[in-house]
């Protein structure tokens, strides 16, 4: 691993493939007839208008979201990387099935795909410890990066994420697909509206926060070949392998969760609130945590509640899917969930319609707008910046859990006034690694 970040820093140096092949065609003679698809015509979109896509850490979520990079007419998923060999097998095959060939590059070090300067940008669906660093390595080598969610492990790492991607001027979006799915974007519409009068409540559903899980018991460590367990950890502190760390168990346990689980949904649902509150600039001024409902309340008064979503029944969530938000005003409320559909206070909110039902997991049109974003330069839905101030919101709010206390909270400078303890909190325990 030694040389890595010098070897980062110097990517963007790297002439540009692209320019260079297409001048080397030029001076050896085009040849008289040029295929149709080769120009973008009959339908068909020309190689050099196509983004290059490069996966990291792609496995079953990330294959979810691999399906409509595929089925985009103006993308070419080009690379794997993962340091599990199954994993990268798994997705190398289902990229050449799709194409009908055998281009599908596979590699164990994602370094090998962020030095490709073919590759314009790149799908991060890594565990959560991995979600930042590895973002950050790929907007330093320049490439694009949709990521997955949660995209930190603390306040402090998602200042750098977010700065990061500012610096190097890259596209980034968020995997918070549930902005760009037709019920929640209503629900929102209706709030930012006014039509439910002036905003008093916002509920967003989370899981109930939890102390980490003790860990698991070791277990002789696999063939690096198969599986590298010392890159799989990144910056978690080292600790014994156990094969249901990779099986996806690692959820529940420090170092590999955000914040005792608290962004597993709140990354989603948190983000919707602060959109619906107009606070993507922002974040609440004050956290309380009572049981597994956490407090929080703006500096405008609105507030905000973090509550466990439970099945229908009376006083709890209308049964409307999973990740659900609820807004509330003094002339209504209206609430979303996963399953598509919507619920309003009074008929008369839905005078233009309800919206066509989608599920909320489905990333469609959220990659879409990704791609498009990438061609445009401008910025999606959920860019670096709108991820970072819902994300310190999840964990702030999980500190004050963790604390047991009420907490004040400063936006600007993303810190506790007068509490070093939670202070102290803001970073979270990892190893220096890969220049990170």
């Amino acid at each position: 691993m030694e040389g890595y970040s010098a070897s980062i820093e110097t990517m963007t140096d790297l002439p540009n493939r692209r320019s260079f092949l297409k001048k080397a065609a030029w001076l050896a003679g085009m040849p008289a007839i040029i295929p149709a698809s080769v120009l973008g015509r009959n339908g068909n979109v020309a190689p050099s208008n196509r983004i290059v896509i490069g996966g990291i850490g792609i496995g079953p979520r990330g294959r979810e979201v691999l399906k409509p990079f595929l089925q985009a007419a103006d993308v070419h998923f080009a690379a794997v990387a993962d340091v599990q060999r199954d994993r990268r097998e798994i997705v190398r095959k289902t990229v050449d099935r799709h194409y009908g060939n055998t281009d599908c590059k596979a590699y164990a070090d994602m370094r090998e795909i962020l030095g490709r300067d073919d590759i314009d940008a790149v799908l991060i669906a890594t565990g959560d410890r991995w979600h930042a660093p590895a973002s950050i390595l790929a907007a330093r080598a320049g490439k694009d990066i949709y990521c997955e969610k949660p995209c930190s492990m603390s306040i402090v790492q998602s200042r750098e994420l977010d700065e990061a991607v500012l610096k190097h001027g890259r596209v980034f979006q968020a995997g918070t697909q549930r902005r760009n799915v037709d019920n929640f974007r209503f629900a929102v519409e209706l709030a930012r509206s006014g039509k439910l009068g002036e905003l008093q409540i916002l509920h967003a559903g989370i899981i109930p926060p939890a102390e980490y899980l003790p860990p698991l018991p070791g277990e002789p460590e696999p063939d690096p070949e198969e599986i590298n367990w010392d890159a799989w950890l990144g910056q978690a502190a080292m600790r014994p392998y156990n094969k249901k760390y990779v099986e996806g168990r690692w959820r529940g346990h420090e170092g590999f969760v955000a914040s005792f689980s608290v962004l597993e949904w709140g990354a989603h649902t948190v983000d919707i609130c602060q959109w619906a509150a107009d606070a993507d600039d922002t974040t609440p001024v004050e956290f309380v945590a009572e049981g597994t409902t956490l407090h929080a309340r703006y500096a405008n008064g609105v507030k905000l509640r973090m509550r466990v979503a439970g099945f229908q029944k009376e006083g709890d969530w209308l049964g409307l899917g999973t990740c659900p938000v609820r807004f509330e005003g003094d002339e209504g409320w209206v609430e979303a969930g996963d399953h598509g559909k919507i619920m309003v206070s009074n008929d008369a909110l839905l005078a233009a319609g309800k919206p066509a039902e989608m599920f909320g997991t489905d990333p469609a049109k959220h990659v879409r707008e990704f791609i498009d974003c990438v061609k445009s330069r401008d910025k999606p839905a959920c860019h670096s910046t709108i991820a970072r101030r819902a994300h310190v919101a999840c964990h702030a709010a999980a500190i004050s859990w963790r604390l047991g206390r009420k907490l004040r909270f400063d936006p600007a400078s993303e810190s506790f006034p007068d509490d070093a303890e939670a202070n102290g909190m803001r970073n979270h325990p990892r190893r220096a690694l890969h220049g990170i």
